[in-house]
């Protein structure tokens, strides 16, 4: 028995309507569903699903989220995400970099500080292919 992956994660944000903008206009995800201003669903091409929640209690605590992180299909694609992010004008919290294991990632800041990874990593990317395939 196996999974499909992790596809969905929820997050408290400060206000739903600035995130859904950060994550359309930033990320380029699509809105999937939008119950009420304070609940906004938005997607990558239905491949997965973040729900963004406006939450009253702070968002920050210990044992929180550490980061979240989107795989890409080519390791030239982070340098292309990696552009695209500080034209938007997106905190970058790690440079840009290489890994020992040939991965490739950065990571940058959403508007309420949840940590993002875009990552290129070889073993995922090759499976996808053989499913696009």
């Amino acid at each position: 028995m196996k999974t499909l992956g992790m596809r969905h994660i929820a997050l408290n944000v400060k206000n739903a309507q600035a995130s859904k903008e950060f994550y359309c206009k930033a990320l380029l995800m699509d809105v999937e569903w939008e119950p009420d201003t304070k609940s906004v669903y938005v997607t990558s091409g239905g491949q997965d699903n973040i729900a963004l929640h406006q939450a009253d209690a702070p968002l920050h605590r210990p044992g929180a989220l550490n980061h979240i992180g989107f795989f890409v299909k080519t390791i030239d694609e982070v340098d292309e995400w990696y552009a695209h992010i500080k034209t938007y004008g997106a905190k970058i919290v790690k440079e840009i970099k290489t890994h020992r294991d040939g991965a490739r990632s950065f990571y940058f800041e959403d508007i309420d500080g949840n940590v993002i990874q875009m990552l290129y990593h070889a073993p995922v990317a090759q499976s996808s292919k053989t499913k696009t395939s």
